[in-house]
């Protein structure tokens, strides 16, 4: 039987518009807008904003549910159903897990980047968002390559992310704390983890080609590249000459121009739209979105970000509403190569958030459809019948 939602100020092609939207269960997917016929529940969804569901297309906090502390780890299927929860709760209907499969051992190391691929694939059924792989290669983890081109041909990734946070020399000397953590986060002794750093730096020149090589294999089976922290404007015409349309997180706006007059497509933290600044000390990213330098604003680290930041974009001025709820829906899924949904309309899948904000600077999600399926619910007397 279709689901109908009566009543919300639904964000469509050409603007909002309180019009009924018709669901399908069984497709999954978006049967009607407008109709007037009623053959099954109904939402009575007046007051609230019926927008597409949020496509997280860079998210690392499940990190936190696996290792909520130092040394203290989660059974993997446990936080991964917890990701999902907390990711539904804040209107993410689509999210692609951040998997850092780094040349460190530990947390971000080679067995945590096999077992959660095969975790997402064994608990995608019985999880509520649509959950992928975010594969973040970094690039000096040489010998990993194999083995990712066997992933990307068999497309068990979602997407590949091309990073580079192997410590330079200056890094070394200069930032005890961030290395420091990162031995935390290896487990391995310091005089190892320097070792291991030195024998990466000898191994430069072989960077590029295993790149090239990643990026070919990638292009071939349609899977989505991104290019993570791009330095300079040359970069960032290297990566997209390797077929490389997404930058993720420039760390400046001579970057970030080059990319929007090429047309590629620019990520930033939804968390530095909510906070009003960097976690870093970079760009800000609202000013970014003013300029017209950002095309998708990502959780990166917080799930609760990206339903906050569309709304402060809007409260500030920055962009209206429909403008800034494109930055976490529609330009995030076409980056991804997610053409069936991100908008609301007949055919799409069926993708939606039902949000009460009449405090724009606090917006609440009150209903979540995945595929066509009530997910999450805070309000249960809105369902008539």
């Amino acid at each position: 039987m279709e689901m109908r939602i009566t009543g919300a100020n639904a964000l469509l092609d050409d603007g909002f518009e309180v019009a009924p939207v018709h669901v399908s269960p069984t497709d999954g997917v978006i049967s009607a807008i407008g109709s007037d016929r009623a053959n099954g529940r109904t939402i009575e969804a007046d007051g609230l904003y019926l927008l597409p569901g949020i496509v997280d297309m860079h998210g690392d906090a499940f990190e936190r549910q696996m290792m909520p502390r130092p040394g203290v780890n989660v059974a993997l299927d446990v936080a991964l159903a917890d990701s999902d929860r907390q990711a539904v709760a804040n209107g993410i209907t689509t999210i692609f897990h951040g998997v850092t499969w780094s040349w460190e051992p530990g947390l971000r190391g080679s067995e945590n980047a096999r077992a959660i691929l095969a975790g997402i694939e064994a608990l995608q059924p019985k999880l509520a968002a649509d959950t992928r792989y975010h594969l973040r290669h970094e690039t000096f983890n040489l010998d990993a390559e194999t083995e990712v081109l066997d992933w990307v041909a068999a497309r068990r990734v979602g997407a590949v992310a091309f990073n580079d946070h192997l410590p330079s020399s200056d890094s070394l000397a200069k930032r005890p704390d961030k290395i420091n953590q990162m031995v935390e986060r290896a487990g391995i002794p310091r005089e190892d983890f320097l070792a291991l750093v030195k024998r990466l730096h000898a191994r430069r020149e072989e960077v590029p080609v295993s790149i090239s090589r990643i990026a070919a294999e990638a292009g071939s089976h349609r899977v989505p590249l991104l290019s993570h922290d791009d330095a300079s404007p040359e970069q960032r015409q290297w990566f997209r000459g390797l077929g490389c349309r997404v930058s993720e997180f420039p760390v400046n706006i001579e970057t970030a121009t080059d990319a929007a007059n090429a047309g590629d497509a620019i990520v930033l933290g939804a968390p530095n739209v909510m906070r009003g600044k960097s976690h870093m000390g970079w760009v800000n990213a609202a000013e970014m979105v003013g300029r017209g330098l950002c095309s998708i604003l990502a959780s990166d680290y917080y799930y609760p970000a990206q339903l906050i930041a569309a709304f402060r974009l809007a409260e500030q001025g920055t962009a209206l509403l429909e403008t800034a709820w494109r930055l976490v829906s529609q330009t995030p899924a076409r980056a991804m190569g997610l053409d069936d949904r991100g908008t609301i309309a007949a055919g799409k899948r069926a993708d939606l958030i039902l949000v009460e904000a009449e405090a724009k600077s606090r917006p609440r999600v009150v209903a979540v459809i995945a595929a066509g399926r009530i997910v999450h619910l805070t309000e249960p007397d809105r369902i008539v019948h």
